[in-house]
């Protein structure tokens, strides 16, 4: 009967050893599975991220090609509304035109680059005449010829202005 005892322990320890592995086993199982849940997200994630900022950028350069595109639309409102004209009401339409011309840009975020007598920037100016004047410090800018614009800090179109030396 001893004999049966120890045989009988002996099977019970190598099942339970068997057993002991096949625990082990499953949880190596279950981290990789888990290991890879964790990659799988993380990749995901990126991807996610990736994508929402090209949708920004694929929609930031849209409105930039356009307002390019207007702008010359703009300066010639500008242009026309400097010269005279006897027709009031024609004036008063051609000046509504350019005033909500003028706020739907704004309304997307597109805004005018300040010149008056700032320092010239040739980030954001373009100087096209130097002119010697007493009154203004060196590098002011004495007159904007065409106005500049920007857009989410990107420049659409540096100003053109005349700087002081």
């Amino acid at each position: 009967m001893m004999k049966k005892n120890k045989n009988e322990k002996l099977e019970e320890e190598v099942v339970e050893e068997v057993e002991t592995e096949e625990v082990a086993e499953e949880t190596e199982a279950t981290d990789e599975n888990l290991e890879r849940f964790q990659r799988l997200m993380a990749e995901f994630d990126n991807y996610r991220k990736r994508t929402d900022k090209e949708k920004i950028d694929s929609y930031d350069n849209a409105v930039s090609k356009t307002v390019t595109e207007l702008l010359p639309v703009l300066d010639n409102f500008e242009r026309a509304l400097k010269q005279d004209c006897a027709d009031e009401a024609f004036v008063a339409g051609v000046n509504m035109i350019y005033k909500q011309l003028a706020g739907a840009l704004e309304k997307i975020g597109v805004c005018v680059i300040e010149t008056h007598e700032q320092v010239f920037d040739p980030a954001m100016h373009n100087a096209i005449f130097h002119v010697e004047d007493e009154n203004y410090g060196k590098g002011i800018i004495v007159e904007e010829l065409q106005k500049g614009y920007i857009y989410k800090e990107k420049v659409m179109r540096h100003s053109l202005v005349k700087v002081a030396n």
